[in-house]
């Protein structure tokens, strides 16, 4: 059986604790699980969208503003809308974070059609990409 609150891309697992629809729209959360080197969102930021990144386990890589954080198990980190920022790991171990995102706009629905566009055989349409971030309010940077 299917896990509903599970979405893989490529890679990374995302695992809903509370999406859009649980919390009408107000929240959402979501452990982010990213292998050694995976590959990972581009550099981005949200147009209405604060972000908070808590470390659950190995070490993920997020670069804010153009300065790295290193955020292991019980660290944080608070992106607000308009900051550019990425996330990687760098290290050797699987790094899994909760995220919490508020207003919850970048829910489920965004990181399904996500999946859908770029779990494809050979490489994904850029564009496609794009237009996906940009309808859920993500601008590439």
């Amino acid at each position: 059986m299917r896990d509903r609150n599970l979405i893989q891309i490529g890679t990374m697992e995302i695992r809903f604790l509370i999406d859009e629809d649980q919390s009408a729209g107000g929240v959402v959360m979501f452990e982010f699980t990213v292998p050694p080197q995976a590959r990972v969102p581009a550099a981005h930021y949200h147009r209405d969208v604060d972000e908070v990144i808590y470390g659950l386990s190995g070490t993920m890589t997020t670069t804010l503003d153009g300065r790295k954080h290193e955020i292991g198990p019980g660290g944080t980190l608070f992106i607000p809308r308009g900051y550019v920022h990425t996330h990687e790991n760098l290290h050797g171990e699987a790094a899994k974070a909760l995220i919490t995102m508020t207003p919850g706009l970048i829910g489920r629905r965004y990181f399904e059609e996500m999946a859908l566009a770029i779990n494809v055989q050979g490489k994904p349409d850029i564009e496609h990409v794009k237009a996906i971030m940009r309808l859920y309010g993500l601008v590439p940077a």
